[in-house]
């Protein structure tokens, strides 16, 4: 077993390609995405197009719905949802229709492994996993030794013993018999931990660990200037937030 685990990518040209290089260069060969290929960033359909062609699993995160019309936008903020509708006006038919197909979770039952957007509990209800409370509960709704996810776009590692105590860890952990682990892949194109390098996860039989790489910023920023996109969610890429 051995993936490279992306999300959150944010139509970020960029970012993903940067990733996607690393992943190449490391020979991972099997490639996760869990969704929000679109959305806030100046390259949706080339996101979708480099997206499909290198990734073994894709999955649709809750603004691949809203630009599709499958979620309800209005609790989003406004610079989202201005983003979306940007996005609705570019987006290929093609493209739309790709997207369309995306489930929002898939198993790999040969390797033991959920992939979902954002929780196994609710899933089209876009709940998010912050806390070891919502850990603790989401544990509950998948069967599986290992659950990867994204949407909060914070990355992390859970890991829960037999016992039920939980174990947090930041950048690696080791997989161990017997313990199941919830992980979050971050953000490639949009990361929200203060770092604003992009983020992914790797996982083999032995280890997950989570991946920073940096990119060029200013040239993504530079084209969401172009394309007017709203400046918070320009000045928000060089800080990470």
């Amino acid at each position: 077993m051995r993936y490279a685990v992306l999300s959150d990518v944010h139509s970020n040209l960029e970012a993903v390609e940067v990733v996607l290089t690393d992943v190449e260069q490391k020979k991972i060969e099997d490639i996760v995405f869990l969704g929000d290929a679109v959305g806030y960033g100046p390259n949706p359909n080339e996101c979708i197009d480099i997206l499909v062609e290198r990734c073994k699993i894709l999955l649709a995160g809750n603004h691949d719905w809203g630009v599709l019309g499958l979620t309800d936008i209005s609790y989003f903020n406004e610079y989202a949802r201005y983003a979306i509708e940007w996005t609705r006006s570019v987006l290929t038919e093609k493209n739309s229709k790709i997207v369309k197909s995306f489930p929002v979770k898939k198993e790999s039952r040969d390797d033991n492994i959920l992939f979902v957007h954002s929780t196994p509990k609710e899933t089209e209800e876009w709940h998010y996993l912050l806390t070891l409370w919502d850990a603790d509960i989401n544990f509950q709704y998948f069967d599986n030794k290992f659950c990867f996810l994204g949407h909060s776009h914070q990355p992390f590692i859970i890991e829960r013993f037999p016992s039920g105590e939980l174990v947090t860890y930041k950048e690696s952990a080791p997989i161990k018999k017997g313990d199941r682990y919830i992980i979050n892949a971050g953000s490639v194109g949009q990361p929200r931990d203060g770092d604003p390098r992009a983020c992914y996860a790797i996982i083999d039989d032995e280890t997950v660990e989570i991946v920073r790489i940096p990119y060029d910023i200013e040239k993504v920023q530079k084209k969401m200037e172009k394309v007017l996109l709203p400046s918070p969610l320009i000045e928000r890429l060089s800080i990470g937030r």
